[in-house]
């Protein structure tokens, strides 16, 4: 099974998040293949980074997106394992700044985007501009609205410029999300990472889903698709991404340059 034909929200079609269910695992036999498997898509990321940054044509930008502990930690963590790390930014979005808010919503997150050669990571991302932004109702509904369009524009301009993204939605279900919390108060570790307001998001669990699914269904275009993992098993989420990843670089048939020198004159 290709997983990304199977995960993919399909352009033109509405992303129905109650259809996708959180706890399948398809392609997949069980955990323990699925961490073999894994261990071999790292080993080969790390090949294609290298490759991507001697060749220099093309940049990579993953955006992860999620319900609170939906896993964007642990994907990083997991599936970018074997990366170099001079090669890679992590970039992680909060409340905008007092300089960002004076500029356009976009403009934070272009200045963030990859250089040619680099794997870019967005925790969180733009896409918080049409899911909190709306569900809290922090601008109007004629503003949010629009963004959509210009969401897709941005990210069509960063594809002309040879950025190739992955969009990835970590579903994850109410009950699983509540286990995860239960998880980090119990473990003297994890308990810095909840917040009441975690908590207090649940309420608006549904209004999220809805500002997803219009998210996913607006913004999944042919040159930015949106994948929707199921993520309520993490083994299964870190390897349908790594999979999802590796596939996709494979697929530019990217070459090592030619030496800068006449190999045959070179003595010792």
């Amino acid at each position: 099974m290709k997983l990304s034909t199977h995960l993919v929200v399909e352009p033109g079609h509405k992303a129905r998040l109650s259809h996708r269910n959180p706890n399948v695992t398809p392609g997949i036999r069980n955990k323990k293949a699925a961490e073999a498997a894994l261990e071999e898509n790292n080993v080969r990321l790390s090949e294609l980074q290298y490759l991507l940054y001697a060749e220099g044509k093309h940049a990579v930008l993953i955006v992860l997106q999620a319900m609170d502990a939906g896993g964007k930690d642990g994907t990083i963590r997991h599936v970018m394992s074997n990366v170099n790390p001079q090669g890679t930014t992590v970039t992680s979005f909060k409340v905008p700044t007092p300089e960002e808010a004076k500029h356009d919503f976009l403009w934070r997150i272009h200045k963030a985007a990859p250089h040619i050669g680099e794997i870019g990571i967005f925790n969180r991302s733009h896409y918080e501009d049409v899911l909190v932004v709306r569900v809290h109702k922090l601008v109007p509904k004629p503003v949010w609205s629009e963004r959509y369009d210009q969401i897709n524009e941005f990210e069509r301009l960063l594809t002309e410029n040879h950025v190739k993204i992955f969009k990835f939605f970590l579903h994850i279900s109410k009950d699983e999300q509540k286990r995860r919390f239960e998880n980090r108060l119990e473990d003297p570790a994890r308990q810095w990472k909840i917040s009441e307001a975690d908590f207090a998001e649940r309420d608006y669990w549904d209004d999220y889903l809805e500002a997803y699914e219009d998210a996913l269904t607006r913004c999944s275009t042919p040159w930015a698709p949106w994948y929707v993992i199921p993520a309520n098993r993490k083994w299964y989420r870190n390897l349908a991404i790594s999979h999802i990843l590796v596939e996709a670089l494979e697929s530019l048939d990217m070459k090592f340059p030619s030496p800068s020198l006449d190999l045959s004159k070179v003595k010792f």
